[in-house]
């Protein structure tokens, strides 16, 4: 589920949603689209497949429901039974139009290959399953010629943002709409900071925080094997996840990358485990800190940290040769603390629900604007490049890293399978130790 993205204002997926119910019949009443072509089917409808029921993909698809596109859902696929029927339960729950969701039991599919049969149904794809899963699941839908809202990470290794490199060469030359859940490109106030980032000079440094208690745990159950039990807990496993600094705070260093229109060269760091050490939490750090190098010279100090009872903090600050752009409090300043531009909150929207809004408008168009595969890898990267530092003690090289090779993914998606990690007698999982731990 996504958390609370600033200190300030921000409002989660689930939380638009109630907000947005009385709003619903208006909005779900618009006129029907004239016949654009763009997207396959016989009619105007655009049709949409969810790939991963839970409270993230669900979040997805009621927001895609909730635009002003002649759209229906009709196809939905999950690892897991369970999870699915949740997730069509809450979106039949009366807050959204019933014509809009027409999801027979023969188009609801389960197990790891479920992507495969609810593609080829759909003429746009939701990809919300754990970030491990996201780079094969992209390929297909490209494969397929679908357009794409894909959650952010888009990976958990630098094999598999790679994959999703070249897949996003090939959307491009298809000329694919692909909207990335990094969703601070849609919100108003980052956009207007951005337009206005001159103001401070060139950026000389930048720091960043996702600074909370941490996520929810899901005991293991009896009768579970190794692979379901991972996959329920899928936050703490990194070929799932990729850690909190990929899964979490990927926000905080992609605005920073945005900002400065580049990527780090190198990253040193360092983390550990201090509060959560027990058997629940699998093979992740608590917390991180990294000293991320840009070719210009300037460094981003990012910091995330898993720990009850510490200090929250979730922001970006961009320091230039004239001034400061603190996002949190939206508003630049000079280096004699005089405000040089004030966002006003009134006019803030909801990024969640604009980049659906903006993608399905476009795909209703006929319009080709949205390509944000590419830097959603690379703000991708740019975090598995942290938590490579982190977990070794090295100072990571940038290329070295993206063409290391490193594939954390099992030899086979079943579940009867062996995870890519498994615990010792004990019940531990294996933990990076920095210095001892090597990747390059």
């Amino acid at each position: 589920m996504k958390k609370q993205d600033s200190n300030n204002n921000s409002s989660t997926r689930r939380e638009f949603v109630k907000n947005s119910a009385l709003l619903a019949g208006g909005i779900l009443a618009a006129p029907l689209l004239s016949k654009a072509n763009y997207f396959s089917g016989a009619d105007d409808t655009i049709k949409i497949a969810l790939i991963g029921c839970g409270g993230r993909g669900t979040g997805a698809a009621t927001q895609a429901l909730l635009t002003k596109q002649n759209v229906k859902i009709v196809a939905m696929a999950d690892a897991f039974r369970d999870r699915l029927d949740q997730s069509y339960k809450e979106l039949t729950s009366g807050e959204i139009d019933s014509k809009r969701i027409d999801v027979p039991e023969q188009n609801k599919f389960v197990g790891f290959d479920a992507y495969l049969k609810a593609i080829p149904l759909a003429d746009v794809v939701l990809l919300a399953t754990p970030p491990g899963f996201r780079p094969i699941h992209f390929e297909e839908a490209v494969k397929q010629g679908k357009h794409i809202f894909m959650e952010k990470p888009v990976a958990t290794d630098p094999a598999g943002v790679k994959r999703v490199l070249d897949a996003a060469a090939i959307a491009k030359k298809k000329k694919l709409n692909v909207v990335v859940g990094l969703q601070r490109h849609y919100q108003n106030s980052y956009r207007e900071l951005l337009k206005r980032k001159d103001l401070i000079g060139d950026i000389t440094s930048a720091q960043a925080w996702w600074n909370n208690d941490g996520v929810w745990v899901h005991p293991r159950q009896p009768g579970q094997t190794e692979m379901e039990y991972q996959m329920r807990n899928w936050y703490y496993f990194v070929w799932l996840c990729g850690d909190h600094i990929n899964e979490q705070h990927i926000h905080n260093i992609d605005v920073v990358n945005w900002f400065k229109g580049a990527y780090p060269v190198k990253a040193q760091g360092m983390g550990g485990r201090e509060v959560r050490t027990g058997k629940d939490y699998g093979e992740i750090f608590d917390h991180h800190y990294v000293e991320f190098h840009y070719a210009d010279g300037s460094i981003l100090n990012s910091q995330c940290r898993h720990q009850p009872k510490t200090m929250n903090k979730v922001d970006e600050l961009l320091i230039g040769t004239k001034g400061k752009i603190f996002a949190g409090a939206a508003n630049i300043v000079d280096h004699k603390g005089r405000v040089l531009y004030q966002f006003d909150r009134k006019t803030e929207n909801n990024p969640y629900q604009t980049e659906h809004d903006e993608l399905f408008e476009a795909i209703a168009k006929g319009q080709y604007k949205f390509d944000n595969a590419e830097y959603g890898a690379k703000s991708t990267m740019t975090a598995i490049l942290g938590r490579m530092a982190t977990y070794s003690g090295q100072v990571i090289d940038w290329d070295k890293a993206l063409n290391s090779g490193l594939d954390l993914q099992p030899k086979q998606y079943d579940f009867t399978a062996i995870p890519p990690v498994v615990p010792n007698s004990d019940g531990f999982y294996p933990v990076a130790i920095p210095g001892v731990t090597h990747y390059v």
